[in-house]
């Protein structure tokens, strides 16, 4: 058994740290906090922190590039670690708090899957999709932070994408895809 990779998607400069299309690295960031590790160079296109959650080795990874070019990464991670790769990303389709995981599947119009699928070379990896509402991919939306009523519903999306991430890497897709998905209703919000 490999190391299992997770890609969080999301934008490097700090005026991003708390915006929707950085949900992503909201999940890794959590993640390397709970197996102790701080990320550091680790590739030509990122930052890699590694250590072991749920006793299997893990690398979770952010990129140098913009949400965009996610992608450019791909090769390196693949190189590197092998095909054992989630990718977290932000989803506006969905309502605030909804975790969703797919086996594989399009980009959604979200253009960091959009680039991780043409590196990829196919549909065939998974995703886990943070809701973070809004409907459709308006850059003014999506690089906005989230509202103070947001934070609550985000911090627990976030908690439980991480749980989701751990079955993942112990139990596999199935049973984390089993498990997590959920979409929250408009009304339970409370936003």
């Amino acid at each position: 058994m490999g190391t299992k990779v997770v890609l969080g998607i999301g934008n490097p400069d700090d005026k991003y740290a708390a915006t929707r299309h950085n949900v992503g690295w909201m999940v890794v960031d959590a993640l390397s906090s709970k197996i102790g590790k701080r990320f550091q160079k680790a590739g030509f296109e990122f930052w890699a922190a590694e250590g072991r959650l749920a006793g299997r080795e893990v690398a979770l990874v952010k990129t140098w590039t913009y949400v965009n070019e996610t992608g450019r990464a791909v090769p390196e991670i693949r190189k590197r670690w092998g095909d054992e790769v989630i990718v977290v990303c932000d989803d506006v389709a969905l309502p605030l708090g909804s975790v969703r995981i797919r086996a594989r599947g399009s980009s959604g119009g979200h253009n960091g899957l959009e680039s991780v699928l043409r590196a990829w070379g196919s549909p065939e990896f998974p995703r886990l999709r943070v809701g973070v509402g809004g409907g459709k991919p308006d850059p003014d939306d999506v690089l906005a932070p989230f509202r103070k009523q947001e934070l609550p519903v985000v911090g627990e999306a976030v908690r439980e994408a991480c749980e989701a991430v751990e079955v993942w890497t112990w139990a596999g897709l199935e049973k984390a895809m089993t498990k997590y998905n959920r979409v929250r209703k408009e009304k339970d919000e409370h936003v």
